[in-house]
């Protein structure tokens, strides 16, 4: 079952194959949700400072009744923070909100501020700066590991070159019709964990008609299929969802996608339009 099973970082650390992701769950609502994921079987939660819910994943580990060591809990430096200084204030702000006494991952969100995210400048010294306080964090155990997320090539060898800690894990953009296999194999090659986040396209293949045939030749819905791919590539997709059944669903993905399919699924035609969705930085295009 997808749920037990673990990917194991650079640094020793495992991490489970599958997580559930929180953008747009509400502070309110979360805690319910990180509860009914941990019964359903999830031990890994995604938030971050941007959704501004991380009070309530923290509350949500805190009281689902599986013991903190057994949870995997992963924020995200906002992508705006790009000093030591100001870095190292919101690692531990982001402890004291979620209540929690270290974090499984701490990544940077984006390698530039979302004003900026397809600009010029690819802030080289402010993502030095930040990762910086995350390695002090890190080496102190506040961050059991750390990584970066939406980070190029060039963002990547940034990191590479002057830090003491290499990152661990780089959450992408990475889903059918949109897989930049280059990028991955990139991260494979330097040892650093794929993550996918928007396994499903923020819901546009649930639009996609040759994607839906091939659900229906595997007897599964579409959302399966789209974490199943992202499974086979060796990446670790983060689903989002406040809906129990969902998260079952979600993690109900025992089935083998064939090489001849899973060819066809990569190479399919990239999305163009993510629809209402384009209007945040990461589906907008460049």
């Amino acid at each position: 079952m997808i749920l037990e099973e673990k990917y194991t970082l650079s640094n020793g650390v495992e991490i489970p194959k599958l997580g559930l992701g929180t953008w747009f769950i509400s502070d309110s609502d979360v805690a319910e949700a990180v509860k009914e994921a941990a019964k359903i079987g999830y031990r890994h939660v995604d938030t971050a400072q941007a959704y501004e819910n991380e009070r309530g994943v923290g509350a949500g580990i805190r009281a689902c009744g599986v013991k903190r060591a057994e949870m995997f809990v992963t924020t995200k430096l906002a992508a705006e923070v790009k000093s030591y200084k100001e870095a190292a204030a919101s690692i531990d702000k982001s402890l004291e909100i979620m209540g929690l006494d270290y974090l499984d991952l701490m990544i940077i969100h984006s390698p530039q501020p979302w004003g900026e995210f397809h600009g010029d400048d690819r802030y080289f010294e402010g993502n030095r700066e930040a990762w910086r306080a995350l390695e002090e964090a890190y080496k102190a155990g506040k961050l059991r590991a750390i990584g970066v997320s939406n980070f190029e090539k060039a963002d990547i060898d940034n990191i590479l070159e002057s830090s003491s800690v290499k990152p661990m894990v780089n959450q992408i953009l990475a889903h059918i019709s949109n897989t930049p296999g280059d990028l991955i194999q990139y991260n494979k090659e330097k040892s650093i964990l794929v993550e996918a986040h928007s396994p499903i396209g923020h819901g546009e293949l649930l639009k996609n008609r040759e994607v839906a045939a091939m659900a229906e030749k595997y007897e599964v819905s579409v959302p399966q299929l789209g974490i199943r791919y992202d499974l086979q590539l060796g990446l670790l997709p983060i689903p989002k969802t406040a809906n129990p059944a969902h998260m079952r669903a979600n993690a109900d993905v025992d089935f083998v996608i064939s090489e001849e399919d899973m060819d066809f699924l990569k190479n399919m035609e990239q999305i163009k339009d993510y629809g209402d969705a384009s209007v945040f930085p990461v589906y907008s295009g460049n």
